[in-house]
């Protein structure tokens, strides 16, 4: 089969202008309010004669304009479909830190600004230039491709994936995923060589608040039983609580790759990537079900002992771990009855296999455009919607083919979230690829 004639300089201007009018939309969660960011997508679709288009409502009294989108390019139904997702809301900013207006979409210097840039409407972006691509080309699909947009990712996904799943579980009927995850870096191990990150696995989220009640009183009169020291107490327990380093199937599975790719000069063994992780925060993290202190809410006053105190923890659980008995050791390091433990989140996620199609094809697309690179099946720190796929059986890999090095990468969720126009076109030539190759129907 002829390889498409594409002229990718016209492609990517027409990308950047959309992803930087993208940017402008504000969706940050909360409140969300996604439904702007949906319209601006279904327009450039339905320019584009792609009017095969369903709306998910998931607002209610509490929250408002909560849209959910599907967009679909049908195929033959010979396989079934492959899905494109992506989030439509962003984490807020602390404008304050920011270089450029979090919110202009700036182009300058070859560089898109704004938060969102990478997560993830960058990523939309670029999935829906290979959908646009693959309508324009007119090419013959064996399965239907899926554009996938939700609301509410980066707050649990209630009003977002999860509803899908409650609501709408045809939503889910897929072979395959691709979403956020996992994407390319500059150096890895400590060598200058790039590769490719493809989560094929992620902690669960496991959110817990802690809240407890006391006496109040005037704060020239202190007493023994102040709500706030109760709960520093249980918070200071849970600090110095030390917890198992273990090394689970799927990061195994991820240095051996690494070692046979040549990152990783001597084959791993559990020992040495447990020592690998005492000086790397990446790998730590990957080893142990974590927990950091996130908010402290008490008081009315300077001079007044509050009656209440809460405070959130946000624990990420390695695969296969028990929820349950995770919360229940907490409460036994806690050893307060007075402080009470409320789950705000648990989700947790089956593995991905990462011998199948969609693999090979992301590796050789990877190999075509990255000289020397690999791809490493990972575990993402970070939970995704890839786990409510996951729980229903499909295979959901976390793929965003970009290539960033640290200074980029430590923008996500912080200040100055940006993309490079290269970056962009990377990752619009690679993905068209990899939604061509995986879905096109080879015969007539």
């Amino acid at each position: 089969m002829s390889e498409p004639d594409i002229n990718w300089d016209e492609v990517i201007e027409e990308a950047t202008g959309i992803l930087s009018r993208y940017l402008t939309i504000d969706t940050t969660n909360p409140p969300g309010n996604e439904e702007p960011a949906v319209r601006f997508l279904e327009e450039i679709f339905r320019k584009n004669d792609i009017d095969d288009i369903t709306f998910y409502d998931a607002s209610d009294e509490v929250s408002k304009g909560r849209l959910n989108m599907l967009v679909r390019l049908p195929g033959d139904g010979s396989a079934k479909p492959i899905v494109l997702l992506n989030h439509t809301d962003v984490v807020p900013v602390e404008r304050s830190g920011w270089d450029e207006d979090p919110f202009s979409g700036l182009v300058k210097d070859g560089i898109i600004w704004g938060r969102g840039a990478v997560d993830m409407k960058g990523m939309g972006v670029i999935e829906m230039i290979a959908m646009l691509l693959i309508k324009r080309l007119g090419i013959r699909l064996k399965r239907d491709i899926v554009f996938l947009a939700v609301a509410d990712e980066e707050a649990g996904s209630e009003y977002g994936a999860e509803f899908l799943a409650r609501e709408h579980p045809e939503v889910l009927d897929a072979e395959y995923v691709l979403n956020e995850g996992g994407w390319g870096t500059t150096q890895v191990m400590g060598v200058d060589r790039p590769s490719f990150s493809c989560a094929v696995s992620e902690k669960g989220p496991c959110w817990l608040k802690l809240s407890t009640e006391g006496r109040p009183g005037h704060g020239s009169v202190p007493h023994g039983d102040n709500a706030l020291d109760r709960l520093l107490r249980a918070l200071q327990r849970i600090q110095e609580w030390d917890r198992p380093h273990t090394v689970v199937p799927e990061l195994a599975a991820y240095f051996s790759e690494a070692h046979r790719a040549g990152y990783l000069k001597d084959e791993p063994t559990d020992a040495s990537i447990l020592e690998m992780a005492e000086s790397n925060l990446l790998y730590s993290a990957l080893t142990t079900n974590t927990i950091s202190l996130t908010t402290v809410n008490a008081g009315v006053k300077h001079n007044v002992i509050p009656a209440t105190a809460e405070a959130t923890i946000d624990c990420r659980l390695l695969p296969g771990t028990d929820a349950e008995a995770f919360i229940e050791e907490v409460r036994a390091v806690i050893d307060d009855p007075q402080v009470t433990i409320e789950r705000a989140l648990v989700s947790n996620t089956p593995p991905s296999p990462i011998d199948t199609e969609l693999m090979d094809v992301i590796k050789q697309v990877t190999r075509e455009h990255v000289e020397d690179a690999a791809v490493l099946p990972s575990v993402s720190t970070g939970f995704t919607d890839s786990r409510v796929f996951r729980n229903a059986g499909v295979t959901a890999y976390g793929f965003i083919p970009v290539l960033q090095d640290l200074s980029e990468a430590v923008t996500i969720h912080g200040h100055n979230e940006r993309i490079s126009i290269e970056n962009l076109r990377l990752g619009c030539q690679m993905m068209f690829e990899i939604a061509r190759r995986i879905a096109r129907r080879i015969s007539s």
